[in-house]
């Protein structure tokens, strides 16, 4: 498709990108943090991804190379706007509640029924929200979008270890955030499995 769309058939451009539109506009909108500048990172987005098709080499999934176009766009914007805030790795964070990987369990040992509740999935969506970037990038493309770690990493331009060290704090960080919400909600459920 990819190479009739360079040959001259444009128009199936957007037959090329409809099964990701959604997910680009997830990405955008998990940085961006407003509905009308996700729809304009990701309307970028797609434009770029046509105007550099021919940059696409298939090292990767088109997913991943126009997901970190995406990146790359909402990036940009904050930078432009002075809103982007880089955390260091190196950094111990918040010495008052230090993320320690002591209970970590797989995520997806929380109930799915759990997570179909309206209230669960509006606290789990704010825990996210409320994420660093660089956390929060890596929680929706490896547990919302199921990325593996290498399209992750290609993704984001980070290495393997990176992600995976980014995505066990993510998650802890996510874990102190919900457990006491979760406990409140329902004091006799067992919401986490640890």
């Amino acid at each position: 498709m990819i190479a009739t769309i360079l040959a001259g058939e444009v128009e199936l451009y957007h037959e090329l990108i409809r099964p990701y539109e959604r997910t680009v506009y997830s990405m955008a909108l998990s940085l961006m943090k407003n509905e009308a500048d996700a729809e304009d990172v990701a309307q970028e987005a797609f434009l770029k991804g046509l105007r550099k098709l021919r940059d696409f080499q298939g090292h990767s999934k088109f997913s991943t190379w126009l997901i970190s176009i995406t990146l790359n766009e909402a990036r940009g914007r904050l930078r432009h706007q002075g809103v982007l805030r880089i955390d260091s790795l190196d950094d111990p964070g918040d010495e008052e509640n230090p993320v320690s990987p002591a209970l970590l369990r797989d995520w997806r040992e929380v109930p799915s029924e759990a997570l179909e509740r309206k209230e669960v999935r509006e606290m789990l969506q704010a825990a996210i929200g409320n994420l660093a970037p660089i956390y929060r990038q890596i929680v929706l493309l490896r547990d919302v979008q199921e990325m593996s770690i290498e399209e992750t990493a290609q993704a984001l331009t980070i290495s393997a270890a990176s992600v995976k060290v980014r995505l066990h704090r993510a998650r802890m960080m996510l874990q102190q955030q919900l457990a006491p919400q979760l406990k409140s909600l329902n004091p006799r459920r067992r919401w986490f499995p640890w």
